[in-house]
């Protein structure tokens, strides 16, 4: 079961099936093939994976419209009162040079907060989904409430193959002793969520469509999301944001943004 919500086990389905075809299109170099746009990695299978996760989404609920980093008019409308946010590929860059950090991943959000999410790691081949109020899985299994995690204590993630920049300031000045190499920003909230790290920081743009879907997760298991300054995501205004603190304990998280910002 994905979750108790009339759209938690379609959309779960969506993204294992994009995700399979992301896997089959890998071994085509001109699917893999694209540019650097600033920080972001773009590639010609980022357009395949939003038609084909969009189409499934849309077939689910025609009345829901789907917001996509992948469809610049989607985003500047006015957002909808419910919609799906999506991102095709999270990691493209993971994608197309061979890593198996990448993920897709989909979340319904109704007013200014996320209700349903599903992320897939293909070649993980994890599950991991969300529905406000009823907790998430990982295929299917409940993931446990974290246990407390203060400052300094567990595993610090990021997608480097050691801790540097805002990571490594963290890392050294609360005294974490562990750091977990990972790949995307969903997938590190994740990982969190699941219990192999305790805290991710990041000071780079971050999108409202990478943290909606894994935000969920980690909040279901009891963790905490917030942009660079300790403020919430609020899913209004501007898509874009500049960074995060996803940690297993929401009191970390806030002695983290808190420490940042002095």
């Amino acid at each position: 079961m994905s979750g108790r919500h009339a759209l938690s086990q379609a959309v779960a389905t969506a993204v294992v099936e994009v995700g399979g075809l992301l896997r089959e299109w890998r071994s085509d170099p001109a699917v893999r093939d694209g540019v650097w746009e600033g920080s972001q990695f773009k590639a010609e299978a980022d357009a395949r994976a939003h038609r084909a996760l969009s189409e499934r989404l849309t077939r689910i609920d025609p009345g829901v419209p789907v917001v996509s980093e992948e469809d610049p008019g989607s985003l500047v409308r006015e957002r909808p009162p419910r919609y799906w946010l999506i991102d095709p590929i999270d990691g493209t860059a993971s994608y197309a040079h061979g890593f198996d950090g990448y993920v897709t991943q989909a979340a319904l959000v109704v007013g200014e907060r996320p209700e349903v999410a599903a992320v897939h790691a293909p070649e993980r081949d994890t599950l991991y989904t969300a529905v406000r109020g009823q907790g998430a899985r990982r295929d299917g299994r409940d993931l446990p409430r974290q246990p407390p995690a203060p400052p300094g204590r567990g595993v610090l993630t990021d997608n480097t193959p050691e801790p540097s920049g805002v990571a490594r300031r963290v890392y050294e000045h609360f005294g974490y002793g562990a750091y977990l190499e990972s790949g995307s920003i969903a997938l590190k909230l994740c990982r969190i969520a699941e219990g192999d790290a305790q805290l991710f920081v990041k000071d780079v743009p971050v999108r409202d469509w990478d943290v909606a879907a894994p935000g969920l997760v980690l909040a279901e298991t009891g963790g905490l999301l917030t942009r660079l300054d300790g403020s919430g995501f609020t899913y209004r205004g501007s898509f874009e944001h500049t960074g995060l603190v996803g940690a297993a304990d929401p009191s970390t998280g806030r002695s983290v943004a808190r420490w940042l910002q002095l």
